[in-house]
């Protein structure tokens, strides 16, 4: 959550920026390896910020909990959403650009109780921190009511799935498919491979076959039927596998470091699955 005091001095920092720090390179082999500020969920905006710069993470999916008040109810929620001017997202871009992180996509998560002008806002937001892509957890039938919006903002949403084999909810390739289907050129996927396993799925095989419509990648590890998050290389997500196989179709797919598993420091661990993106590229 992004505080009064924080976005004060967001806004004061970039403001008197004179020169831009240099961007920070987390390519490996080719592949972009960059993390879901969900990640960092116990940390301010601020703080996170300052952690991806000191691993050396240098692309970043930011997570809707680092720019929204996280303790507001539902309808107090929307009218925040409404009604907070664009420069509040602005300052977001400017502390990630004066970082040298470059902010590639924002997770807003539309679902079947977002009202019209809430979609319309999520493009809004999305032109102000000025990013192409939107990834959401969302419905199956919310995609038809968000993708007229993304075609005129010309922004893509990447739909992320979760292993819950539930009807109307994306877990399963044929969730993917129905969402896509027809005219839905801006609707495309946000493919979270520890949860994909978990539903049964492979993702490698996924990707092989439908890195088109692919704008992001989670990574975790999670084990088969419904198992638990672990440390990556402990679970059975072919984690190294999707990254040798960016590496091998030199595809330009971010793959977000999304650390979910019960550990220590969130610092620490995010960086012990950056170094295993590392070892297993080498």
């Amino acid at each position: 959550m992004l505080s009064r005091r924080e976005f004060s001095r967001l806004a004061l920092a970039t403001s008197a920026a004179s020169t831009l720090t240099a961007k920070i390179d987390s390519t490996v082999g080719g592949v972009l390896i960059g993390v879901q500020t969900y990640s960092f969920r116990d940390r301010s905006l601020e703080d996170a910020i300052a952690a991806m710069r000191q691993i050396g993470l240098g692309y970043v999916e930011l997570w809707s909990g680092h720019v929204e008040p996280r303790d507001l109810k539902r309808d107090d929620l929307r009218k925040w959403r409404l009604s907070t001017p664009m420069d509040h997202f602005r300052n977001v871009r400017n502390a990630f650009n004066d970082a040298g992180i470059t902010l590639y996509a924002y997770n807003y998560s539309f679902r079947d109780d977002f009202s019209d002008e809430e979609i319309a806002r999520g493009f809004e937001m999305a032109k102000a921190l000025g990013v192409k892509y939107l990834t959401a957890s969302s419905n199956v039938s919310t995609a038809k009511r968000v993708d007229p919006h993304a075609a005129r903002a010309k922004i893509t949403v990447g739909m992320h799935n979760h292993s819950n084999l539930k009807p109307n909810e994306f877990a399963r390739p044929e969730d993917f498919a129905e969402a896509m289907k027809g005219m839905a050129r801006y609707i495309a996927v946000n493919l979270d491979i520890g949860h994909f396993v978990a539903a049964g799925f492979d993702p490698v095989d996924y990707i092989a076959k439908n890195h088109a419509r692919i704008v992001t990648l989670h990574l975790k590890d999670r084990r088969k039927n419904q198992g638990e998050n672990v440390p990556f290389g402990e679970g059975d997500t072919p984690i190294k596998e999707v990254l040798q196989l960016l590496r091998k179709m030199k595809l330009k797919i971010p793959a977000n470091i999304e650390y979910e598993y019960k550990g220590a420091d969130t610092f620490i661990e995010v960086t012990r699955c950056f170094d295993f993106c590392r070892k297993a590229l080498a």
